[in-house]
């Protein structure tokens, strides 16, 4: 695997040693594509133990899965942080080891070895709950080429995935920033180095599930070597890094147009956030997070049955009106071109650049934080109209 100038990686053929027999053509997923597909069932979900709850980016559905198929003696694979903070997939066979990969993270994993270890434990026998974004879930489908009875997939609603090479350099200014930010408040200097990242939260719930915050948990040691630690917070619109991401600046080329879209992947099960559910069912939203839980296989189903959680049948149609991304690729702009060609100014002055909300866009977010849904349409209609006009 090779990484390219936008900061993603690409499989690169040895020619030296290529026999020609086909077989990466024979797996991939983007040319051998499935048929679009529909759930059975479709739920509103929540895990019954707030402090899950809390710890994860929607309701939980994630956890009780995959503590129902380690409680079974099988192993999961997820997405966590590497020494670095860069992401990458590995498993666990403990509840312990599940922590790691609870949370969403916004920047495309590395897969590494894990579908070559997932096979391997398939073929012995062991159960196995593999959890990534549908196109990761395809390309385990294809690279398995049969079916296992002991292999249950899950996948996320997924808006796109941002690039490694961005994040990183995301930290790397975020960083500098920090250092030049808490130097003003401490008794003595410090030096760069010195600034530790302890824990990265996408989607702190410290206001609430729908207004979640990115969060760093950071450390830096004093003339004596003893730690102070700083919890630094910000609001998702306020972000750099995540502003960026849903401007759709630096997602990775195919997610423009998504081939695993509308249930493609095969997966046994399809999670993510409930967004809308305060129109649908505002009795069972507390905004400490709900899922919506799409069972696309009879598998999904009987796990799902398994873990007890609590949960209600919704329309599919319902749920698709708030959350276009199970079947829509985001769009294409011109603005994602000109934040690669932009070679001179920081990552922070390009997404600001490029993300500046024009008047009518400000208008728009302050009827959707501020006003009643009736009110903020009504004004929609009859004084927005006026404006574009």
């Amino acid at each position: 695997m090779r990484e390219d100038d936008e900061g993603f990686l690409y499989p690169e053929v040895d020619e030296s040693v290529c026999i020609d027999c086909g077989l990466c053509e024979k797996v991939c997923p983007v040319i051998h594509q499935a048929r679009e597909n529909r759930p059975i069932v479709v739920c509103a979900a929540k895990n019954k133990s707030e402090e899950i709850r809390y710890q994860s980016s929607s309701g939980g559905v994630f956890t009780a899965l995959a503590n129902e198929i380690i409680r079974e003696g099988g192993v999961v694979f997820g997405a966590g942080f590497d020494e670095n903070w860069e992401v990458k997939h590995d498993c666990t066979e403990t509840v312990e080891g599940l922590s790691a990969f609870r949370g969403s993270k916004y920047v495309q994993s590395r897969i590494g070895d894990s579908f070559k270890k997932a096979e391997q434990f398939l073929k012995i026998g062991r159960t196995v709950l593999f959890s990534g974004t549908p196109c990761q879930i395809a390309g385990l489908k294809r690279f398995l080429r049969k079916e296992y009875d002991n292999l249950l997939t899950v996948d996320f609603i997924c808006h796109g995935v941002p690039s490694p090479g961005v994040w990183r350099e995301y930290l790397k200014e975020e960083t500098i920033r920090l250092y030049d930010r808490k130097n003003r408040f401490l008794s003595h200097p410090y030096q760069k180095e010195e600034v530790c990242i302890e824990g990265i939260s996408f989607r702190d719930k410290r206001l609430g599930w729908k207004k979640f915050s990115f969060t760093l948990h950071v450390s830096v040691a004093d003339r004596h070597g003893d730690k102070k630690s700083f919890l630094l917070s910000e609001p998702l619109d306020k972000n750099i890094f995540m502003r960026g991401f849903l401007a759709d600046l630096y997602l990775r080329p195919s997610c423009y147009a998504c081939p695993s879209k509308t249930f493609k992947s095969g997966s046994d099960i399809t999670i993510g956030d409930f967004w809308g559910v305060q129109h649908v069912m505002p009795m069972i939203d507390d905004d400490k997070g709900v899922s919506v839980v799409m069972l696309n296989a009879i598998k999904g189903e009987t796990y799902f049955r398994k873990i007890g959680l609590d949960s209600s049948i919704v329309g599919y149609e319902v749920v698709l009106r708030y959350n276009p991304s199970i079947e829509k690729s985001v769009s294409l702009t011109g603005k994602r071109k000109l934040f690669y060609s932009d070679t001179k100014a920081t990552l922070d002055e390009r997404i600001e650049n490029l993300c500046r909300l024009t008047y009518k866009q400000r208008l728009r977010m302050i009827f959707d934080i501020i006003l009643g849904e009736k009110v903020k349409n009504f004004i929609k209609r009859h004084c927005l109209s006026k404006l574009e006009s």
